[in-house]
């Protein structure tokens, strides 16, 4: 798949703290859209997000339900692999460590799956303890589809491309199971700071 790229401008930006800034990266102000294959656009009352896999029982929420649950609203800073960074993002959505309270498991990864058949890889370590999200809102309003609405994982402190968009549940795994990009090049974990950003870094 030929990845997409809409309304990307890639003005760089001086007036930032360098310390902020990722080596390899550059501070953007828009928010440029990139995807493998076309923008997925799932009605919210035929959407729901499954925790799955090496769990001791599945659990589903409905949009509806999902938006019940206890949410958080944050800021953060996000790097793409392309190489541009923006700074002081701000988020709501439901924590994962939220969505796995009640869930019993002896998994060490997860395979974060979405509408489209993308998948991304991560260890459980990297999304809880307060470092991930699924989130439904971008400065205050609905997260747009072509940023990943009505819901994408987030995971600040990793590259991007492992903040699947679209997504629609996690698969709990005791073996690491690389995903779409990390099958096709990427690194499998992706630290910005370590520029992990294919596998031979």
């Amino acid at each position: 798949m030929t990845p997409v790229s809409r309304g990307f401008h890639g003005r760089r930006r001086t007036d930032v703290d360098a310390a902020r800034v990722p080596p390899g990266q550059y501070v953007v102000d828009d928010f440029p859209v990139l995807s493998a294959g076309p923008t997925s656009h799932t009605p919210l009352d035929q959407w729901s997000f499954t925790i799955n896999g090496a769990v001791d029982e599945a659990r589903s929420w409905s949009w509806a339900a999902f938006l019940e649950l206890p949410s958080e609203t944050f800021t953060v800073d996000i790097h793409c692999v392309t190489k541009w960074s923006k700074l002081g993002t701000s988020w709501t959505g439901v924590s994962v460590d939220q969505l796995l309270e009640h869930v019993e498991t002896s998994a060490e990864f997860v395979t974060a799956f979405s509408d489209g058949g993308y998948t991304t890889n991560l260890p459980l370590d990297d999304v809880t303890d307060g470092q991930a999200w699924v989130a439904y809102a971008f400065d205050g309003e609905p997260l747009e589809p072509e940023h990943g609405g009505p819901a994408r994982l987030l995971v600040p402190h990793l590259y991007f491309w492992k903040s699947a968009k679209w997504v629609r549940g996690l698969t709990l795994t005791a073996e690491d199971e690389p995903g779409f990009w990390e099958s096709n090049g990427y690194h499998n974990r992706g630290d910005p700071w370590k520029e992990e950003r294919y596998w031979s870094d």
